[in-house]
């Protein structure tokens, strides 16, 4: 199970609960100045994290040189205004998500307990956010479900507060980008960027325009076009990095550290990475895509261990890159501008058969932001051959021979990307901007846990394992092979 599927239902667990709380802890024990909506959003929090979430309002006032005072005091401004917002999460946050975060604040009707689309809500901006709308807010951005952040996100996406009951595409578009540009800031300024050096690294601001894209991919619009509450609910539920953005730009926008949130890296850790030379190939974005595609369990650091920019153009050097780091994921950029790759979920080995498993993919980044899984259709994963006359020669990925989803020819400077109308293996398209595509630059990642190194004189006794073309062109041939199953076990060096 990924993280952000454990997210989703600890999230529900922690709604059931609060309800829960709510229905057997009597009212006095939670105060009797706010209403019963409020109430049961405060249920949500763990009791030593209430005190810290109704006290918010008030630390906004105080951090803006307005009144300050003790959760629960009444202070002399009962409502926080845009400048107090901005005060506080304006060094972390962009100014137009400010902007958003506030819009939605004030358009949140504590009766409803949600965003209201009305004229009455969209003059509210004007008189500023009160307690219980702070409180609505933090409880269901922080701690929601995908039917209490559909409002939010819909209230966010529109231009004016109140203006519309829906939204089309191109606002939800807008709004992604600026949330995703908050989050990179944020990961910035906070420090955890795990040892990757942006400014090294590809298109900060294209890669948001890119994510952007990918994430509304998953929208489903009416036959109209627009897209309503249910929409976004639906879209929420099945993206879930949306709330894992929102719940990063709350928590850490107003200095929010509740022990009970479930801290989720967006990028993974980089290590003996050479950047003094390198001009990467891949970005923050595309780094906070691909990271959560890898399977379960692969949370090693992540190491460049081939790049054309530091190693020059070798197929040899690439193979030494690709045989002794485990799991690796490949980055190659044509000629014509498209970036794509794949993912290998096992060490390469040399030899002419197809290796690996359905946890392979491949990808796209340029011009947009895609990942082709398995389909079943066979388990022509992995190929790398070299230096062998009657089999090809270089790096494949899905497909079959000479039909690759993804070949890169061994003298190394050209490959291509045959998918009529998809490759069988992986379902993708054509990855390159041309079928035949000439190399611009190729980036190699070790991914996951190096392999055991082999036990000294663990030697392969069959012809068929000293030449495994042999053993391919009898497969290829229809023979059966007898002696697979007639070979002496070899012996546990323990015995």
């Amino acid at each position: 199970m990924s993280v952000l599927s454990e997210i989703n239902i600890a999230q529900y667990l922690f709604c059931c609960r609060a309800d829960f709380f709510y229905l057997t802890v009597p009212q006095s024990t939670m105060g009797n100045t706010e209403s019963v909506v409020v109430q049961k959003r405060l249920a949500r929090f763990r009791p030593e994290e209430r005190p810290m979430i109704e006290g918010v309002f008030d630390r906004l006032q105080a951090g803006a040189g307005g009144p300050s005072g003790a959760p629960g005091n009444t202070p002399a401004v009962k409502t926080l205004t845009f400048e107090m917002l901005q005060s506080s999460m304006g060094s972390l946050v962009p100014h137009p998500m400010v902007r958003r975060v506030y819009q939605c604040m004030c358009s949140i009707d504590p009766e409803l307990a949600a965003p209201e689309a009305s004229r009455k809500s969209s003059n509210s901006a004007a008189s500023g956010v009160g307690r219980e709308q702070l409180v609505i807010f933090l409880a269901d951005t922080l701690r929601g479900t995908a039917e209490e952040r559909a409002p939010i996100v819909m209230a966010m996406s529109q231009s004016r507060a109140g203006a519309a009951m829906v939204v089309t595409c191109d606002q939800v578009a807008e709004f992604l980008q600026d949330l995703i540009s908050a989050v990179v800031q944020i990961l910035v300024y906070r420090g955890r960027l795990q040892g990757w050096k942006p400014d090294r690294m590809g298109d900060g601001a294209l890669g948001v325009k890119l994510l952007a894209e990918q994430m509304c991919s998953e929208l489903k619009p009416s036959d109209q076009g627009g897209c309503d509450v249910s929409c976004l609910e639906d879209w929420i539920f099945r993206a879930p990095q949306v709330s894992l953005y929102l719940e990063m730009l709350v928590a850490e926008g107003l200095h929010l550290s509740l022990s009970s949130r479930l801290a989720s890296p967006l990028l993974p850790p980089c290590r003996e990475t050479s950047w003094k030379e390198l001009s990467c190939l891949l970005d923050l974005l595309t780094l906070m895509f691909l990271a959560p595609q890898l399977p379960d369990g692969y949370s090693a650091p992540w190491k460049l261990v081939f790049s054309t920019r530091l190693h020059g153009e070798s197929f040899s050097r690439m193979v030494t890159g690709l045989t002794k780091h485990g799991p690796t994921l490949l980055l190659i950029k044509d000629t014509k501008g498209h970036v794509f790759g794949g993912f290998a979920s096992h060490t390469w080995e040399v030899k002419p058969q197809f290796q690996g498993d359905s946890r392979c993919f491949l990808f796209t980044v340029f011009p947009r932001l895609r990942v082709y899984t398995a389909t079943g259709y066979n388990q022509h994963f992995m190929y790398l051959n070299q230096n062998q006359q009657t089999m090809p020669n270089g790096l494949g990925m899905g497909g079959q021979h000479g039909y690759f989803g993804l070949w890169l020819d061994s003298n190394f400077g050209s490959g291509h990307s045959r998918a009529r109308p998809k490759c069988t293996t992986y379902g993708s398209p054509q990855l390159s901007g041309e079928e035949d595509f000439s190399l611009d630059s190729m980036e190699v990642w070790a991914v996951g846990k190096p392999p055991e190194p082999e036990v000294e004189g663990e030697g392969k006794k069959s012809i068929l394992d000293v030449d495994p073309e042999v053993q391919a062109m009898m497969e290829m041939a229809g023979k059966t092979l007898h002696s697979q199953g007639l070979r002496e076990p070899e012996e546990d060096e323990e015995h």
